[in-house]
């Protein structure tokens, strides 16, 4: 039978089996200590625990973190990291550096079901759901990647593989423990889930999570969004938008939404109204991402007029709309081109991977 792995273990938790085992209090507070505040994440680096009680924590659970596979720096900041997760499967994860912040997109599937038609996952199918630990692990190697440059990740992002709220219960559990005060102690504010619109499940995260809110909307006529994203034949724009202004409701956020700009598709003046329409009643903001290029899909970036005029329509109506030029193109790891190259026992398979600039 496998250990379970102590990168999934909440503070609460920690506690409660320190206790049984029959230690003080005080040990726990020393193993909460080493792993959330100063991120030490091998038990046998913590330095202050007695040996006996370092060789328990490591017959009983798995201190493993994802193998890296690969590794590529891009010159903006940018590090894209090729890791393989458990059952020998392979999945991405990016580092994304900024003057004041360092960022991480993470997976939370392997593949995706939901086939967007401009997203290389899309393609790729779906193997199954990330585990918690599986997810936390990918924050924990990137924080010990950085950690060597004096930074430390302020900001993580559920914009990688897969479709969080499909995972629903792993991604929730993933995210509580990030946030946690007495845990990764990261600001609500500063974790993101990102969805293609599960409006049931965005209703649920409004009642077991504080987390902030990104949806990926692309299309605000219906007839057009399914065309792009078949996951609006289940949740058309109508009960999405109740969903969305729900979970604002809620949880007294601003929305964010997520908006590719794909040439002679959806950033014409027609489109733009369409999406005006959407916004009214959600405070919000909207990221306006023009859509990188990358084979095997039928779409091109818009020119730079096109960008802009798109952009100041939505400023000229009061909306605060940004347009995101993704970070690690040049080693594809901008929005859309993440891709895993290889599935295990599939060979080598295209880019397919999305991922939503920060």
């Amino acid at each position: 039978m496998s250990k379970a792995s102590f990168f999934s273990a909440s503070p609460a938790f920690i506690n409660d089996f320190v206790g049984l085992w029959g230690e003080k209090p005080f040990r726990a507070r020393q193993l909460i200590h080493w792993h959330f505040r100063k991120r030490v994440f091998s038990v046998e680096a913590m330095s202050d625990l007695p040996q006996a009680f370092r060789e328990r924590l490591e017959q009983e659970f798995s201190w493993h973190l994802p193998e890296i596979v690969s590794l590529l720096d891009a010159d903006d900041g940018a590090t894209k990291l090729l890791l393989k997760a458990d059952r020998n499967q392979l999945i991405e994860t990016v580092i994304l550096r900024y003057p004041h912040r360092t960022a991480l997109c993470v997976s939370s599937q392997v593949g995706c079901k939901l086939a967007c038609r401009f997203c290389q996952t899309g393609k790729l199918g779906f193997f199954r759901h990330l585990s918690a630990s599986e997810i936390l692990g990918q924050f924990c190697l990137a924080e010990s990647i950085v950690q060597k440059e004096g930074r430390t990740i302020s900001n993580v992002v559920f914009m990688g593989m897969g479709e969080p709220l499909d995972n629903y219960d792993e991604v929730v559990k993933a995210v509580q423990i990030l946030t946690d005060p007495e845990g990764f102690g990261l600001s609500h504010r500063k974790v993101t889930v990102s969805t293609s619109g599960l409006a049931d499940k965005i209703v649920r995260l409004s009642e077991d999570v504080r987390v902030a809110l990104a949806i990926s909307l692309h299309a605000c006529r219906d007839e057009l969004r399914s065309d792009l994203m078949p996951i609006n034949k289940r949740f058309p724009l109508a009960p999405l938008k109740e969903a969305i202004q729900h979970y604002q409701r809620t949880s007294d956020t601003k929305i964010t939404f997520e908006y590719i700009l794909i040439k002679d598709k959806n950033c014409s003046v027609r489109e733009a109204k369409e999406l005006v329409h959407f916004l009214q009643g959600i405070p919000c903001k909207v990221n306006l991402i023009p859509f990188n290029n990358h084979p095997g899909l039928p779409y091109e970036r818009p020119s730079e007029e096109v960008i802009k005029t798109f952009q100041k329509y939505l400023m000229d109506r009061g909306f605060v709309a940004t347009v995101r030029y993704s970070k690690g193109g040049d080693v594809s790891a901008a929005c859309g081109q993440l891709a895993a190259k290889r599935v295990a026992g599939l060979g080598e398979v295209p880019q397919r991977l999305s991922v939503l600039t920060v």
